[in-house]
């Protein structure tokens, strides 16, 4: 199999000639794109290198990290790569683990596979206070909102694909900034691609993080929201409709009416200044707990629900994709 590199570069320049120096002899091609760095990573890239392997894209603007990972998988599927291997310029990720990523989908067992920093745990103390907290939380939602139950640290940008399935992605419709690791584990789930987490370490030293949890935290809720509903409504009423479908509407809908019927009955009794009626608070009981248990049957039936069949190897490149502007 070709396996591609693909390297997004804003303010890399200190590290990323480190980076491309220790990639694998394995990999067929490497693809650096400069997202209109203002250092000049790209420049720097071309007047350096010495590697044919490596070709330099520019964005004339700036798309944030999910856009340079997009315009490099379009040009590593337009020249027929097979695995597409996304590593940051900035010296996080180790290249030596490159082929760890790779070797679940060469091997058919995964069409994505991502970096999860969390499984040595005598590790993790390296993981600056603030970035532990955080990943807690957005894995949580994420597994809620793409449907993996089983992947963990959903933020990180270590990952792998095979190009049949990017190729079917609607890549323009995933997140182009910070929340398009995120993104894609939902349009993954969306074609029921198959995700493997890898066990990996991450390295900190003195590069520079252009993430501001402050700017992204309302942006990152709204759209796990928002994505959390799209799954659920696509998987269980428009591609199936199953018994946790029924389990979904019976527990809202008690829930909703174990509520509201509640909230009328205390309202009144309070203006009446009379007590509710057992047989009353017995109907809203039985509705609440229900509702809940409905729920809670419906997750199970969610969290079991998570692709298994291997997607790579029933379908082909799609061609349709569009090509990418090269340098000239």
């Amino acid at each position: 199999m070709k396996i591609a590199v693909v390297i997004p570069c804003y303010k890399v320049t200190r590290h990323v000639m480190d980076v491309l120096a220790a990639i694998d002899d394995a990999v067929a091609a490497i693809y650096c794109v400069d997202d209109a760095c203002p250092d000049g990573s790209g420049a720097l890239i071309q007047a350096s290198r010495t590697d044919p392997r490596v070709t330099v894209l520019f964005h004339p603007h700036n798309r944030g990290v999910g856009g340079a990972i997009k315009t490099g998988y379009r040009a590593a599927i337009a020249d027929g790569m097979d695995i597409l291997v996304k590593v940051d310029g900035d010296g996080q990720m180790d290249p030596a683990l490159l082929m760890d990523f790779v070797a679940p989908i060469a091997d058919g067992t995964a069409d994505y596979t991502k970096g999860n920093r969390f499984w040595n745990l005598s590790h993790i103390r390296r993981m600056p206070l603030l970035r532990r907290v955080g990943n807690l939380m957005l894995s949580f939602m994420t597994k809620a909102s793409s449907g993996y139950w089983q992947v963990f640290d959903p933020t990180n940008g270590y990952t792998a694909i095979h190009a049949r399935v990017a190729s079917h992605l609607r890549l323009d419709a995933v997140s182009d900034r910070y929340f398009f690791e995120t993104d894609m584990l939902f349009r993954l789930n969306t074609i029921r691609a198959v995700v493997q987490d890898v066990a990996m370490d991450a390295r900190y030293a003195d590069e520079t993080s252009n993430l501001r949890v402050s700017r992204i935290l309302g942006e990152f809720a709204f759209k796990h929201v928002r994505n959390t509903l799209k799954r659920i409504g696509y998987n269980y009423f428009l591609r199936d409709l199953s018994i946790a479908s029924l389990e979904l509407i019976a527990g809202l809908g008690l829930l909703a009416f174990g509520s509201l019927f509640g909230l009328y009955h205390w309202i009144a009794s309070a203006s009446a200044d009379v007590t509710t009626p057992v047989g009353t608070i017995m109907i809203v009981m039985v509705a609440l707990i229900s509702g809940l248990q409905f729920l809670l049957a419906f997750t199970g039936f969610d969290i079991a629900n998570v692709p298994r069949q291997v997607l790579h190897r029933s379908i082909q490149v799609n061609r349709a994709v569009p090509p990418v502007a090269r340098p000239r």
